[in-house]
């Protein structure tokens, strides 16, 4: 079938004024304009003239004359056959730029432009986080399933769905939580969500007044000391410092002890990768039912540790105080945006209406693909799978950084779990620094510095090694110590 070009609606001529001059004078001042604003890109077909003149209530010898004036000035071009396009002329934005740039925004636009520019996805190149080990990937087995309920129906829905997500897989899920994570729930307390990110955001809604303080580790993930910084004064947020056994629990009762509720990592603490020990969990628990306060557990990468089992959850240990958070996108596939929220029962109404303000309810077929890919036992084996592929690349990844970086520039954290490493820099090294001039070599990385608060800022990168190959990681890790070389360098400077 031959492709048939878009042609656009152009609603922007209007109305044209009978009263103001020639028709077609201001049909070919509004098409001019349409052009230098970027409201007609160069090689876009134009209407036909019959179908414009039928548009505007003109004649079509007054669209012909405006059309043959702009091929005149070489603003369209003409062919027989062919139409008339737009001709293959530089846009020209740079007044609609100066435009935007004059504009004032308000303080709440300024904060998320700059949480925008913060979170922009890195090129799926080493070493990327979160992207997928190709030869783990569930394609067939997922394929299969939803051929098979969408013929069913199950997963071609036609009308609104539930805003707490689809029973099967909040079923599914809730059985899965239990045998794997020690997790104490039942389906009513499942809550589907869009990731992590959404069950942070939908936690922070339903948990906390502008005035609450509340514990974060120090130092964390972004995604949640950028919510925190977005919905109220930052002096609220309490930075609890981080050592071997995770987050130090005296430390935060020393600065906040009122706090309204603690996000914390204890599975796998982002991103330094130490599981949060067992004394402190117990402290983290007794303080949150002293002062009546909420724990939010993000079970981050818990899937994924290499050796021995997975650490329980903290949501077993006092499933009424705690906010259990999980994913779907990392261990199957980051464009799938399926997570769940495993809330008290005492939460359940508050965490379903702040659900249907944000979205309605989540996209519904995959639920359904999903329900099944965990009941017929999909996810179990793929898991395993992962875990295989994954310890691979991670000790290949090691083997190479230690091989290619010179230990006096850098050296590599230790971690048995997770999709990343942390490399630590030299003192004196900037990383944001070194992640420019890595993006520069084409290679993916992320500063350690920005996940800290206070004046005390360690710079580290974070490397991911998901879906990429031996060739690929030894040319990048080669790339990335030149650039930390380059950094080096001008630190001595």
């Amino acid at each position: 079938m031959p492709r048939t070009a878009k042609v656009p609606e152009i609603p922007f001529v209007g109305t044209l004024d009978r009263d103001a001059g020639p028709l077609s004078r201001q049909l070919v001042q509004a098409l001019r304009d349409a052009v230098a604003r970027g409201d007609l890109k160069p090689g876009e077909s134009l209407p036909s003239t019959r179908a414009l003149a039928e548009a505007l209530k003109v004649s079509r010898g007054t669209v012909v004359e405006a059309f043959e004036q702009l091929v005149a000035e070489g603003v369209f071009t003409a062919q027989h056959g062919a139409g008339t396009r737009v001709a293959a002329l530089a846009p020209a934005p740079a007044a609609r730029r100066r435009v935007r740039d004059s504009i004032v925004l308000p303080p709440a636009a300024q904060k998320f432009a700059a949480i925008a520019k913060e979170f922009t996805a890195l090129p799926p190149v080493p070493f990327a986080v979160s992207v997928p080990a190709g030869a783990a990937a569930p394609n067939e087995d997922w394929r299969r399933l939803g051929n098979r309920l969408r013929a069913g129906g199950s997963a071609a829905p036609a009308g609104y769905g539930e805003p707490q997500g689809a029973l099967p897989l909040r079923e599914a899920i809730a059985d899965y939580l239990r045998r794997s994570r020690s997790v104490h729930c039942d389906a009513s307390q499942v809550v589907i969500t869009t990731g992590t990110q959404q069950g942070l955001f939908l936690s922070c809604q339903v948990l906390l007044e502008p005035a609450d303080a509340v514990w974060v580790e120090n130092p964390a993930y972004r995604g949640i000391t950028a919510i925190l910084e977005s919905i109220g004064p930052r002096e609220r947020i309490v930075h609890v410092p981080v050592d071997d056994e995770g987050i130090d629990v005296d430390a935060g009762i020393a600065l906040a002890p009122q706090a309204r509720a603690a996000f914390v990592t204890p599975s796998h603490q982002y991103p330094l990768g130490m599981p949060l020990s067992m004394a402190r969990r117990k402290a983290l628990l007794a303080w949150a039912d002293r002062q009546q306060a909420w724990v939010v557990e993000d079970d981050y990468d818990s899937e994924l540790r290499y050796a021995g089992h997975p650490f329980p959850s903290l949501q077993g240990l006092a499933p009424e105080r705690v906010v259990y958070l999980g994913t779907f996108s990392k261990i199957l596939y980051p464009s799938l945006r399926l997570g769940y929220a495993v809330v008290p029962e005492a939460l359940v109404e508050a965490f379903i209406g702040a659900r249907v303000l944000m979205d309605r309810h989540p996209p519904t077929a995959d639920q359904h693909v999903l329900a099944a890919f965990i009941a017929e036992g999909h996810l179990d084996r793929h898991i395993r799978r992962v875990r295989g592929v994954h310890a691979e690349r991670r000790a290949f990844v090691i083997r190479t950084i230690e091989k290619e970086i010179p230990a006096d520039l850098a050296s590599l954290q230790p971690s048995d779990q997770g999709m990343h490493l942390v490399l630590w820099l030299a003192p004196g090294i900037d990383d944001r620094a070194v992640v420019k001039g890595a993006a520069q070599a084409g290679v993916s990385v992320r500063a350690v510095s920005p996940t800290y608060a206070g004046d005390k800022r360690p710079a580290g990168l974070v490397l991911g090694f998901g879906g990429f190959g031996d060739r690929e990681i030894e040319e990048a890790a080669r790339r990335l110590a030149g650039a930390i070389g380059v950094a080096a360098e001008s630190r001595r400077a």
